[in-house]
């Protein structure tokens, strides 16, 4: 139903959070052991003084995309006390589906015993959760959607190339989820998304499938340097942006939850906004790079350990291959 003029505003809020990690946690020194016996030589100190990771999580070999989602789900549906069949939108940002098609999205109605409603996928890599909670946000203020299961999930393990230290080192698997629900008090403030196709080729995997056989590369490229010269800068005027439409500055931010990519990004963006690191939320050491992932990951765990409370406010914001970034300033 669209609200009417006389209807109360509608909003959308944060109900649930959960999340979800494979059990196969590998540390720096157990993936280093791994590379060695393929010739390649990197190190716990490498990685550390480079990114902050210090392990990730990495999922069986069948184990897909959409069952790390579900765990997810349920965890965040749980904590919402809603009922899947009450869900009437299901997102799932991911980079890494299932398969060519149906989407992920689909998968986990059918996993869910969900029926009917619409059910897809966002593809915008790193920043692919900010880019869904704000799509569902937008449903839910139209009167499209009223309860929405927003997920970021990814296998990233599935596209590494393990003979290329500078990347296999960065990324793990893992699912976060919200549930979102309409509100006539604001959760969702303000979003700002934005992308620019001319940064394509510094983070890609450059492969397809025609005839039945991989045309180009299907493994992870990434330009580091690159993507660390635009993401820092990207991050910090997206901040600002979204900030400035909520009518809100730095100082009303109480936790900055950025894509957990690298320690130094993350450190870059909160010093540029004068926001103490003691603000910045950091799973990255923990989880590695799980794109999509990242953010619902580090709000599920931050908020189940008590650290984030309702009420508080929180600033998301993602960047990543495309090239895409967005933010999303949000009170729980």
């Amino acid at each position: 139903m669209t609200p009417t003029s006389n209807s109360p505003t509608r909003h959308s809020r944060i109900t649930g959070t959960g999340s979800y990690l494979p059990p196969n946690r590998l540390t720096n020194d157990a993936l280093a052991a791994q590379l060695a016996a393929d010739g390649v030589e990197t190190s716990d100190q490498w990685i550390v003084e480079r990114t902050g990771i210090r392990a990730r999580h990495f999922a069986a070999a069948d184990v897909t995309c959409s069952d790390l989602a579900v765990q997810a789900a349920r965890r965040a549906l749980e904590a919402a006390d809603v009922d899947a069949a009450s869900i009437d939108l299901i997102i799932v940002a991911t980079s890494t589906p299932d398969m060519i098609f149906p989407s992920a999205a689909c998968m986990v109605q059918q996993k869910l015993g969900i029926h009917g409603c619409p059910a897809f996928d966002v593809q915008a890599v790193c920043s692919g959760f900010v880019y869904a909670l704000t799509v569902a946000d937008s449903m839910i203020r139209t009167g499209a959607a009223s309860k929405a299961l927003v997920i970021g999930s990814e296998v990233f393990s599935r596209i590494l190339d393990f003979k290329d230290r500078t990347t296999c080192v960065l990324f793990g698997d893992g699912a976060g989820a919200v549930v979102l629900e309409a509100s006539e008090t604001p959760g969702i403030l303000a979003s700002e998304l934005h992308a620019d196709g001319r940064h394509v080729g510094i983070l890609c995997v450059p492969g397809t499938v025609s005839g039945g056989n991989v045309l180009g590369d299907p493994l992870l490229k990434m330009d580091g340097q690159a993507v660390f010269k635009l993401a820092v800068g990207v991050l910090d005027e997206v901040a600002r942006a979204v900030l400035a439409k909520a009518g809100r500055t730095s100082a009303d931010v109480d936790w900055l939850i950025p894509h957990q990519a690298n320690i130094r990004i993350m450190q870059s963006t909160a010093k540029k906004m004068k926001l103490p690191l003691e603000k910045l939320i950091v799973t990255v050491d923990q989880h590695g790079n799980t794109s999509a992932a990242s953010i619902p990951l580090a709000l599920d765990e931050s908020v189940r350990s008590g650290k984030i409370a309702r009420g508080d406010t929180i600033l998301l914001e993602g960047v990543g291959g495309g090239f895409t970034w967005g933010a999303v300033l949000l009170d729980l």
